[in-house]
């Protein structure tokens, strides 16, 4: 639990300060989609788009949350992969399709939710990005992903594919300050990533597991969660990271 719970709330925290805010759900297993209390249909992803066939803006969807939107994720996209390999500029797809929803400039922020591996759809959306949010686990095994995370951003950056892409920033998730585990993986992630890793600290709560099988956010389904307080934190620090102030609502 990190990654799409951190790109589902985050989103939502971002939305409910004024912000108009595109969720890109990129992941076959489109846990953000039906996180978001959307269905997983047929056609619906960015497949055929990322393939050169269609327009990303068509494919966006409405939530039922104020200024969120959604392009959704559904089965059909585990063949992207694949099929991305084959193609012309495989790692600029993303840039490719996203181009006119950006040029929209229907959006204040744009996030994209990963899959788990470092696949083509992952290295596409690096590719397209301005900048990399990391949530990382308080276990032990999430230190390990850490000098892969900077191998990747400087590869990425040497290589040409997206010599901007910065990492935003490192957030820790499931925190349990009751144990000495999640201290120490806080103490040696900020001892490597420095100010990189955000203030905010994402609690272990089971509220927060249980949000996403009732299509909701957690500000919504549990609005006095500590894990809401967490994420609307989380969301005012990325936004001044980002440069963007929390909007008026209308």
């Amino acid at each position: 639990m990190g990654k799409t719970t951190t790109a589902v709330n985050l989103a939502a925290c971002m939305a409910a300060v004024g912000r108009r805010v595109l969720l890109f759900d990129l992941d076959p297993q489109a846990n953000a989609t039906s996180g978001l209390g959307l269905e997983k249909t047929e056609g619906g992803s960015a497949y055929r788009p990322l393939l050169g066939e269609g327009s990303l803006l068509e494919k966006i969807q409405p939530t039922a949350f104020e200024r969120l939107e959604v392009i959704p994720s559904e089965v059909d996209m585990c063949g992207a992969d694949i099929e991305l390999a084959r193609s012309e500029n495989h790692l600029q797809r993303a840039v490719l399709a996203l181009k006119p929803v950006l040029d929209s400039q229907r959006f204040d922020v744009v996030l994209v939710d990963c899959p788990p591996s470092l696949g083509i759809l992952t290295l596409n959306a690096f590719a397209a990005a301005d900048g990399l949010l990391v949530p990382l686990q308080c276990e032990y095994y999430a230190l390990e992903g850490i000098s892969m995370v900077s191998r990747v951003l400087s590869q990425l950056r040497d290589n040409g594919v997206n010599p901007r892409l910065e990492l935003l920033g490192v957030v820790m998730t499931m925190y349990d300050g009751r144990t000495k585990l999640s201290q120490q993986v806080v103490s040696e992630v900020r001892e490597h990533f420095g100010e990189r890793v955000f203030e905010t600290m994402i609690p272990r709560t089971t509220k927060l597991a249980e949000a996403p099988s009732f299509g909701k956010p957690i500000m919504y389904y549990d609005p006095y969660s500590p894990a809401t307080a967490a994420y609307e934190m989380l969301a005012s620090e990325v936004l001044a990271r980002l440069g963007l102030e929390v909007a008026a609502q209308g």
